[in-house]
């Protein structure tokens, strides 16, 4: 049953539909009436207290000693029924949306792993404090192709004219000439913080792509040729 739409012209259906809304065992004929009338707003009061009694009088609603009314006990095997049923379909939705979310967390997490135990083996723990720092918008990427394996931008930075970055992947070579990449991190095989952000940059836009050039380089770096 849709309790978006109310079976009024079923008493059967229209009664199980109240007490699932109501969701309890008895209730006054008053409070019923106000539920029907004033809070659902299903039917004028005259007609919810001729809909009242038609149950009554059918045997769909029984008196109970303190004078409220109850489902008769055909309705309430009915609703027990529904309420089972609709309880495992509760849960089994908890338990997809739980599923889902461990997934989502799983997959997350082992990306972000993997990225960063990549790149941490290319960068030094200084270096990474000093990316962070680089801005986005100091970065223009000019060409970016993972099929051909061409990737190059530019990077504002101390001096006039930006520094380039260029790396080929099918080639095995990075070139990038800062100050700090061609005096230190270039012998060395490391990033320096612009390569270090760019990569950073990359992940968020292109995840796999970046991380499977880093788990190339790191696991290939005697390959490799950094130019500076």
């Amino acid at each position: 049953m849709n309790l978006a739409d109310p079976p009024i012209n079923n008493p059967e259906l229209f009664l199980l539909y109240l007490w699932k809304i109501i969701d309890l065992p008895t209730l006054s004929s008053n409070n019923l009436l106000f539920k029907i009338s004033y809070d659902l707003f299903l039917l004028p009061p005259d007609k919810a207290i001729e809909f009242i009694n038609s149950c009554i009088e059918n045997k769909l609603l029984v008196v109970t000693d303190k004078s409220d009314l109850a489902l008769s006990n055909s309705l309430k095997i009915k609703l027990n029924e529904w309420q089972k049923r609709r309880k495992n379909e509760i849960q089994q939705n908890i338990n997809s949306i739980k599923k889902i979310h461990q997934l989502k967390t799983t997959i997350e997490k082992e990306k972000s792993t993997n990225f960063s135990s990549y790149l941490k083996s290319l960068v030094e723990k200084e270096t990474l404090n000093r990316a962070v720092r680089v801005t986005s918008e100091a970065f223009e990427i000019k060409e970016l192709d993972f099929n051909k394996g061409i990737i190059k931008a530019t990077v504002s930075g101390s001096k006039e004219d930006p520094y380039i970055i260029e790396i080929d992947i099918n080639n095995k070579h990075i070139k990038h000439d800062c100050h700090d990449f061609e005096v230190r991190r270039s012998k060395n095989k490391q990033f320096c913080k612009h390569l270090t952000k760019f990569f950073l940059l990359l992940r968020d836009s292109h995840m796999a792509s970046t991380e499977q050039i880093l788990k190339t380089l790191s696991e290939n770096l005697e390959k490799w040729n950094f130019i500076s």
